[in-house]
């Protein structure tokens, strides 16, 4: 799988991870832990090591810890997790909770979820960092319409990560989010590279059109991941899935080679037809 570096220190980031929304929230269930333990398998075993989740995804963040430890994984994931309430002992509380939740004393990124109380959080977040509690720092939004907010905490403040949405029928990241990260060397992982799962539902169906072997691409979901991959800005892109062959699908949009402008308006006119 290709690598890329995160801005703040070079350090390689696989470019396809995995997102634990509603997949990972399983609890005890032991069919569906031993599914989503192939889930992971297949995504180390690609290469792959970004495992995102929140204390706001049910029981995701525990089942993943007890999966990395079942699996003797920890080493191989780069764990991406968030803060999300108000106040400063009770945004520690919560981290502290992530980390028992995965079984490790350090989190790669902390991200705070949907900028709630960001300036409380984020003076929490530095110190951890300097501490070296946590490796990376930053924020999220999971909707354009924040945007605004968005930019002006990335002008405003120093940080590692920005997690937002884009997809190929949701480009507004492209006007000034993706430019600004990258004038800024702020790294870029992308949630809903699917439209939320909406827009790959409606392709299904459809062919695969015949430019789509130009870039190694034999489905639509690799399709929309490369689309998403092309973009210079992008970091990583984290699809979640909680089925073994979903995630050897997705992982494959992280080899060979990413269309280029032309076949990117190409993809966004046959999404579009």
């Amino acid at each position: 799988m290709h690598k890329r570096p995160i801005p703040a220190t070079g350090e390689l980031l696989p470019v396809v991870g995995c997102g634990t929304w509603r997949t990972f929230d399983v609890g005890d269930d032991a069919a569906a832990q031993a599914r989503l333990a192939d889930v992971l398998t297949v995504l180390f075993n690609a290469g792959g090591s970004v495992i995102d989740s929140s204390p706001m995804y049910g029981s995701s963040e525990a089942v993943a810890g007890t999966l990395l430890t079942r699996l003797d994984a920890h080493r191989k994931a780069f764990v991406a997790t968030k803060v999300w309430t108000e106040g400063r002992a009770a945004g520690i509380a919560q981290m502290e909770e992530s980390m028992r939740r995965f079984q490790q004393p350090r989190i790669d990124l902390m991200q705070i979820h949907n900028l709630l109380d960001w300036r409380t959080q984020l003076a929490t977040l530095r110190a951890w960092k300097a501490d070296g509690r946590i490796r990376y720092l930053g924020i999220t939004h999971y909707t354009s319409g924040a945007f605004d907010e968005v930019e002006a905490v990335m002008r405003s403040e120093r940080l590692d990560f920005v997690q937002i949405d884009y997809s190929a029928d949701d480009r507004a990241a492209e006007e000034r989010i993706l430019p600004l990260a990258a004038e800024r060397r702020i790294g870029v992982i992308v949630n809903q590279p699917f439209g939320g799962g909406s827009l790959l539902r409606g392709l299904l169906n459809r062919p695969l059109p015949q430019w789509a072997a130009e870039i190694g691409c034999t489905s639509w979901a690799q399709v929309l991941l490369k689309f998403v991959l092309a973009h210079p800005a992008v970091t990583c892109v984290i699809p979640g899935t909680g089925r073994p062959e979903y995630m050897i699908d997705n992982v494959h949009a992280g080899v060979g080679v990413y269309p280029d402008a032309a076949l990117r308006k190409q993809i966004v006119a046959a999404i579009s037809a």
